[in-house]
């Protein structure tokens, strides 16, 4: 590692040495920050543990675990133009607060009847539709919030901080899910809502965001803008849609309690494990970004390599019927997953201007939420025609068909160079 290489910043002459590793860490707003988000994904790996197990242990059906997703996506679906010019027009920080503090509340419910015995599918979704409203706020608020802690140099090493923490708790989350759902979902429930509550409170801890002066645009008319200046970044809308098309397809987290009981043989205990095993290899992977200085060439090589090897991991766990493979094989998604994140937020959060960071954050939102929740509703759809381990297999195969033809459909973004000069 050259430690005494200067380079450009991103947004005009001045010069930024190479920081340590460190360095990101040294701002306290930042580790706030990053408090919050860890306590905040934590707490959803545990709750969606106890979601995915409470529902399969219902109904036995592996579309009702793919529903689960499409309820959480169509939220997004409907409010992301909201959410995203709610972000660029209000604080953040209380924003993304108040998002949070509607989790807690649904969390609370869905504790209160585990507890009584109260549940049935049609709550469990009603309540699972709340959430995703939550998350619909909260997700372009805070993710706008990052730029505006560390200098521009930062962010990519910031970025990778905030992964390798984040990551950390989606290792613990899910293993703690799994173990406490042996005392009873309530337990879990209760502990996510108390986790998120202390993360709002982080949240509001944080120094206040720039405010925007507002101009005489209607709503619409600022998401038309946001749209615009997507249309004229193809890197940006590329990067974006690779994500978003390889994970619907390739993702199976949905289908991971049917894995872990018909093919492994496992109880929650192993469920825990393998939603676990891709934050091992996330957190890996964020700790060596974090750790050597901004890609100085062929960043749009590295982005579509990481996406294939995503694809390629998860073929490899569609034929695994071994609980330490099926492990390694999601670990290797996880960081290749990882790589593609932080390639991928860089690119967008350096290419966009602050008073635009939070309608480009919401559709990024709904395209990551698509690879998530919708992807979690073919998975689920995939299997119940196909078979759990052939949709598992297709869906990596899919995957590394996706990255062949984005490279025809986006060549600018195959040939970035660096994150600085898209």
């Amino acid at each position: 590692m050259k430690s005494d290489v200067d380079h450009p910043s991103p947004e005009g002459n001045e010069v930024h040495p190479i920081q340590p590793p460190h360095a990101p860490l040294k701002h306290p707003a930042l580790v706030r920050y990053i408090l919050a988000r860890v306590l905040f994904g934590g707490s959803n790996q545990i709750k969606d543990v106890a979601i995915g197990w409470q529902v399969y242990a219902l109904t036995g059906s592996a579309l009702d675990l793919g529903l689960v997703g499409l309820i959480q996506f169509l939220p997004r679906l409907l409010l992301t133009a909201v959410a995203g010019d709610m972000a660029d027009r209000h604080d953040r920080r209380h924003l993304a607060a108040g998002a949070q503090a509607l989790q807690c509340l649904g969390l609370l419910w869905l504790a209160l009847g585990s507890a009584f015995d109260f549940l049935d599918r049609g709550l469990i979704f009603g309540i699972v539709f709340l959430l995703g409203i939550s998350q619909t706020f909260q997700g372009p608020a805070s993710t706008a919030l990052l730029p505006g802690l560390v200098p521009t140099a930062l962010l990519p090493r910031a970025l990778a901080t905030n992964g390798a923490a984040v990551q950390t708790a989606t290792i613990l989350g899910p293993a703690l899910g799994g173990f406490l759902y042996l005392l009873g979902p309530a337990w879990v429930y209760g502990l996510t809502a108390l986790l998120i509550g202390v993360s709002t409170l982080c949240f509001l801890g944080l120094p206040p965001p720039p405010r925007p002066e507002p101009g005489p645009e209607s709503g619409f008319e600022r998401f038309v803008a946001g749209l615009r200046f997507l249309r004229a970044r193809p890197v940006i809308v590329g990067t974006i849609s690779l994500d978003m098309f390889a994970v619907l397809f390739g993702g199976a987290t949905a289908l991971l309690p049917m894995v872990a009981h018909e093919v492994l043989h496992t109880g929650p205990w192993g469920l825990g494990l393998l939603r676990s095993a891709p934050a091992v290899g996330a957190v890996v992977m964020s700790v060596w970004l974090a750790s050597r200085p901004p890609f100085e060439q062929g960043v749009g090589r590295v982005l579509y390599a990481a996406v294939a090897s995503f694809g390629l991991s998860m073929i490899a766990f569609g034929f695994s019927t071994s609980l330490p493979l099926s492990i390694a094989c999601l670990a290797l998604s996880g960081a290749s997953d990882m790589l593609a994140l932080v390639i991928r937020q860089s690119l967008v959060q350096l290419q966009t201007p602050d008073d635009m960071r939070g309608r480009v954050s919401a559709v990024s939102t709904i395209f990551i939420g698509a690879s998530n929740q919708l992807g979690e509703f073919e998975s689920g759809l995939a299997a119940a025609w196909l078979g759990l381990m052939p949709a598992i297999t297709l869906g990596g195969l899919a995957t590394v068909g996706i990255v062949l033809l984005w490279t025809r459909l986006f060549p600018a973004l195959f040939r970035v160079e660096r994150l600085d000069a898209a």
